[in-house]
């Protein structure tokens, strides 16, 4: 008699309602909704208890070879089977996740397996995900295109997207996985994704705290309350790594302020049934208050002397114990140490709490180890860069004693090169002896080219154009070539210049450029911009620089410059001549060619940690230049500038800088009764040097007023107290000059930071003075007698003849009355046939004092996708008459 055991299993309905109808949302219940295929039990009319494999035959299969399918399974032919050994074929089919249909006929030992297989995937697509885009999802799933479909692998990957959206703060996030059949037993994936909101955290609740309140404790967290204030903080989405941070911090603040025994006794994330925003709650314990005990040291290092040390330890017996302090103290013995060569000291402060005086007494004890001695430097990921420009910044050689300041000093030279990533590190790590170190140096180079064709608007020059080409890098070896090419309303400028940082290897730095620049000073009058002169300047420049110990450096330089100053002959000129009533004295003393030769140095001193971005240290800085070997302008002009870094903590950093100058000059004056020094060699202040200010803003100064001649008898200089309404505003720089500023910048959150934002305030303080004073021209002294008034003049005007250059008064204007004569009324107007008018004005001489100046304000820069953009809003507490004040300055477009 013929028995015949079915077993079959069909995955088709469940599958079905799997991708069509079941939705896989942001919770573990997705585990339970789509459960692995379970075996059913086999039916009745099973095969007897024993039985022997006649035949194997597989059929259904497309894309798997037979062979294939039975290498996944137990059953062979000669085999002797049972039910049991059925139920386990069965369960190897589904374990393979090959077939979403199958089954097993046995005719009397002749078995077939029918299967049908899992579809192959044609694309797997991603719906609906605009917050995370597809190449942050596509490297975290496995579902890909000619892979076979499986539930698992889709269940996995659901869970893996949502996932990522959770660490993005978005716990709303839904993601349901459809299936759409193609032919040739082809699937597409298409996962539809509902991003949701960001879920904030609404609220931040503490418990147990009675030292400090829920303000203070708050602001030590990294993570924020939601609000209007915190709109462009990252840090106000739920992150169950920063609940344990704030943990931490809340740890270290009691500890801090002398809480030896704090502890967080729980916290507490709840999310609001709408998945919306996050509640947090913490438990703590503050624990009693201590005071620090006995301080000790104990060295088993020759060179470490413990009554020395002790001296030098920064906290005292009976002042509030401070876990802090204590960790910066092992650090700064572990530093120490490191100066004499113990690259791997044991500082293990040990610690005895007396809680009945509520004291913490504290022995550091500093183990034995041997002097170390680097073994190796290694150099790794530099692809363009020399090794040697990397090596011969290090201040330690191959065999040299290990020393720490070495090793940081070596971090802010490499830092300060520019050509590697932030913040770069060296390793330390053991070498093949215990005396022996290797310094491993792990750089990320970073572009250091910079092409740039850029157009811009700028408060200072309008609109603007620039074209550069830079190389802080060239050919690897540190090398810099730049060509540039600007051009404004203000200034337009060609220069190409290179330098060489290390001549034939040698710490001996040399480099030139040539350039033409041409300048064109202005002013404004009622927000009119107007040319006053123009200066074309041509000329190359040489330098050399050589270190003279590890901080300072001494540079010395040769320029040769042709400069042409001129005004515009068809407007300051009369006949062939420069006219001082209309250009003014200190103009026309100022025009002609001339040749500077000049030699100069500077001595330099710094040890800023970065000269890119600075956090601490300070440079100074004394410079002189000598006019006069050769060429026709004498004169020696000497600047110093010092400025310091301090970091206040919390990545507040503080930035203090005084400069100041003096021109003294050789040889006689351009002309009778001028400066010496002439007006294109002074020196200058206002923006953006000194904000607050316009630019040549601050300083000695002539300002041109008109007349008002309407009241013969009465005539007006028209002030009003408001320069701006001035015919003229020239400003005519000073022989000296200081400056000083004190600027903090700002740290914002994670999200501004990205944005690439870098608020500050600022305090501006400065003059310029010192000019001989001009000898001022005015029409308001060509008067009249008025017979009716002895002794009072009427104001004339005056009438030039732009040919022959010749002057003379306007006629007065007269009244004729019915039948009578004429009579003159006091009004000189009109001028004759080829005579033009020049109206009554009166210039006055400002701001040639040493008083400062002073100006705060506020300001940011940003790394916008278009270029650098600086703003800053600024208001002048203090100021001189004639001072030209401004509050508000931008710049696009180009560095500052």
């Amino acid at each position: 008699m013929n028995s015949v055991a079915s077993h079959k299993f069909s995955a088709r309905t469940q599958l079905s309602a799997f991708l069509l109808a079941g939705t896989m949302l942001a919770t573990p219940v997705l585990a339970q909704e789509v459960a692995p295929p379970t075996v059913p039990a086999p039916a009745p009319e099973a095969a007897p208890a024993a039985t022997t494999v006649q035949t194997i035959t597989v059929v259904g299969n497309q894309r798997l070879e037979a062979q294939t399918i039975l290498s996944y399974l137990r059953l062979r032919v000669g085999q002797r089977y049972d039910r049991s050994i059925l139920d386990q074929a069965l369960k190897d089919l589904a374990a393979t996740e090959l077939f979403k249909d199958f089954q097993i006929t046995d005719n009397n030992g002749a078995l077939t397996i029918q299967v049908t297989e899992n579809p192959v995937i044609n694309r797997v697509i991603l719906e609906g995900n605009k917050r995370l885009k597809e190449d942050k999802i596509r490297p975290e799933i496995k579902l890909a295109p000619r892979q076979i479909f499986t539930r698992s692998k889709v269940r996995a990957d659901v869970a893996r997207i949502i996932e990522l959206y959770k660490r993005q703060g978005r716990f709303a996030a839904t993601v349901e996985p459809k299936m759409v059949s193609l032919d040739q037993n082809r699937v597409d994936v298409v996962f539809e994704i509902n991003e949701g909101s960001k879920s904030k955290v609404r609220q931040i609740s503490i418990l147990g705290n009675e030292k400090f309140s829920d303000g203070d404790l708050k602001d030590e967290m990294a993570t924020k309350e939601s609000s209007l204030l915190t709109i462009l903080s990252s840090n106000t989405s739920y992150d169950p790594d920063r609940l344990a941070y704030d943990q931490q911090k809340l740890r270290l603040f009691y500890l801090q302020n002398g809480y030896a025994d704090f502890r967080v006794i729980s916290a507490v994330a709840e999310l609001t049934s709408n998945k919306q925003d996050f509640i947090i709650t913490y438990v703590v314990e503050e624990g009693e208050r201590y005071k620090f005990g006995d301080i000790d040291v104990q060295s088993e290092l020759r060179d470490f002397k413990p009554e020395l040390l002790k001296t030098l330890l920064p906290m005292k017996k009976d002042d509030w114990y401070d876990a802090k302090l204590v960790e910066d103290t092992v650090e700064s013995l572990s530093e120490t140490a490191g100066l004499f060569g113990y690259a791997f000291a044991d500082i293990n402060p040990q610690f005895r709490r007396d809680p009945e005086t509520r004291t913490m007494q504290i022995t550091f004890n500093v183990a034995e180890s041997p002097r170390t001695y680097v073994e190796r430097i290694d150099v790794n990921g530099n692809t363009l860069t020399h090794d040697k420009v990397v090596r011969r910044e290090f201040r330690l050689n191959e065999g040299d004693a290990f020393n720490s300041f070495g090793i940081k000093r070596t971090e802010n030279r490499l830092n300060s090169l520019g050509y590697f990533q932030e913040n770069l590190e060296i390793e330390r790590k053991e070498g093949s002896a215990p005396d022996r170190i290797i310094l491993e140096t792990n750089v990320q180079e970073k572009p250091t080219g910079e092409l740039s064709l850029s157009a811009g608007f700028s408060s200072i020059e309008n609109f603007l154009l620039q074209a550069s080409i830079r190389q802080r890098n060239f050919r690897g070896l540190g090398q810099q070539l730049q060509a540039s090419v600007n051009y404004s309303s203000y200034s337009k400028s060609v220069e190409l210049g290179f330098t060489e940082p290390y001549l034939f290897d040698r710490n001996i730095s040399v480099g030139g450029s040539v350039y033409r620049r041409d300048l064109n000073s202005f002013n404004f009058i009622n927000n009119d911009r107007q040319t006053t002169f123009q200066q074309v300047t041509t000329g190359f420049q040489l330098n050399a620089g050589v270190p003279l110990t590890e901080f300072m450096s001494f540079f010395g330089r040769y320029s040769l410059n042709y400069d042409d100053v001129t005004l515009d002959r068809g407007i300051y000129f009369f006949g062939n001549q420069c006219d001082p009533l209309v250009a003014g004295r200190y103009l026309c003393d100022a025009i002609g060619k001339r040749t500077t030769s000049l030699v100069g140095y500077t001595l330099a001193y710094d040890d800023r940690d970065n000269r890119i971005r600075p956090t601490r240290g300070q440079s100074l800085s004394l410079s002189q230049d000598f006019a006069g070997l050769g060429g026709s302008v004498k004169y020696v002009r000497t600047r110093a500038n010092a400025s310091k870094h301090f970091n206040l903590g919390s990545r507040f950093i503080l930035n203090v800088s005084a400069e100041g100058g003096y021109i003294y000059p050789f040889g006689s004056a351009p002309s009778p009764g001028s400066d010496k020094v002439r007006l294109t060699d002074r020196f200058f202040l206002g923006e953006p040097q000194m904000r607050g200010f316009d630019i040549r803003g601050v300083g000695p100064r002539v300002i041109r007023y008109s007349v008002d001649n309407t009241d013969p008898a009465n005539p007006i200089v028209v002030t009003d107290g408001d320069r701006d309404r001035g015919q003229i505003d020239d400003a005519l720089g000073g022989r000296a000059y200081y400056q000083g500023r004190l600027e903090i910048d700002i740290p914002l959150g994670t999200g501004a930071k990205e944005l690439g934002l870098r608020p500050s305030i600022f305090l501006d303080v400065g003059s310029v003075f010192s000019v001989k004073r001009p000898t001022l021209t005015t029409l308001a002294n060509f008067r009249e007698t008025n017979p009716a008034a002895p002794g009072f003049g009427l104001i004339k005007s005056l009438c030039r003849n732009s040919t022959t250059g010749t002057s003379q008064f306007a006629d007065e204007a007269t009244t004729t009355p019915p039948g009578g004569v004429p009579t003159g009324t006091g009004q000189y107007t009109s001028c004759p046939t080829g005579f033009s008018r020049l109206d009554p004005f009166e210039e006055r001489f400002f701001g040639d004092s040493w008083m400062p100046r002073v100006a705060i304000g506020a300001g940011v820069n940003w790394n916008s996708p278009f270029g650098p953009f600086r703003i800053d809003f600024a208001y002048a507490l203090r100021k001189e008459e004639g001072d030209d004040t401004k509050r508000f300055s931008f710049n696009v477009g180009t560095q500052f």
